[in-house]
């Protein structure tokens, strides 16, 4: 193995892993430095979200190599990558993923309480973030109370209530409305910038990648130079690309 560059937070080379029989990622190698905001960009189906995946430790691919602080994450046993997760990442994804039974209030303090972080601090963390992301109002309310830009708030407040060194967002926005997107995505990437967060986003909307400080294009599982997304949905999947990196 070949030790990572020091001045990226997550690090990944020649990823290989299919779905099925089906290729999701097809030797993808990629740098994410401390505190960027990354945007991985192209139609759907282009392995977006099973990058995200692997780098998050979500998934183990099934070749390559991904460091995570030049740490190892493939290699980890499953506990310890859990933990990583756990402890170090956070996940945005375009489905909430909020526990029913519990409050917006437990949602949000969720991975403070299971890393054993008191009652009081996690409820005091957890109140900064409602404030910040406009859902303090809906504090004792539960998630089906709630319209889906307000979920979706209270994802992005679970993901950041960590203080995580690396926020993972797979198309955090594409069941939003404009004016909610918007909203969101100001909040993610000021609240990223402010506390020194890393963010890889995974989006096939322009607007959204624009507000990234660099976007790596992908087509058909790997990296590319440029990608042209077409306009008509049924014209999806025959995306051009040139020279790939």
């Amino acid at each position: 193995m070949v030790a990572p560059p020091d001045n990226d937070v997550i690090w990944a080379r020649s990823l290989h892993h299919s779905h099925n029989g089906s290729p999701g990622l097809g030797g993808v190698s990629i740098g994410v430095r401390d505190a960027e905001i990354l945007a991985v960009t192209g139609p759907r189906g282009s392995g977006k979200t099973t990058l995200l995946h692997c780098l998050s430790g979500r998934l183990v691919p099934q070749e390559g190599e991904v460091w995570f602080n030049s740490v190892p994450v493939h290699t980890m046993a499953p506990r310890v990558r859990e933990r990583l997760r756990r402890e170090r990442f956070g996940w945005i994804g375009s489905d909430p993923e909020l526990v029913p039974e519990l409050t917006v209030r437990e949602n949000v303090a969720l991975p403070l309480l299971l890393r054993g972080v008191s009652h009081q601090a996690a409820r005091k963390a957890s109140a900064e973030w409602m404030e910040r992301l406009d859902i303090a109002a809906y504090a004792k309310k539960r998630p089906y109370a709630l319209l889906q830009a307000q979920r979706q708030r209270i994802s992005v407040a679970r993901a950041l209530c960590g203080s995580p060194t690396v926020v993972f967002a797979d198309e955090p926005t594409a069941t939003l409305h404009r004016t909610d997107r918007a909203q969101l995505l100001r909040t993610l990437t000021a609240a990223a910038r402010s506390h020194g967060i890393t963010v890889v986003l995974a989006t096939l909307d322009p607007e959204v990648a624009a507000l990234a400080d660099r976007r790596v294009p992908m087509l058909d599982g790997r990296c590319v130079a440029t990608v042209t997304v077409p306009t008509k949905p049924e014209a999806e999947g025959r995306a051009a690309c040139s020279l790939s990196v």
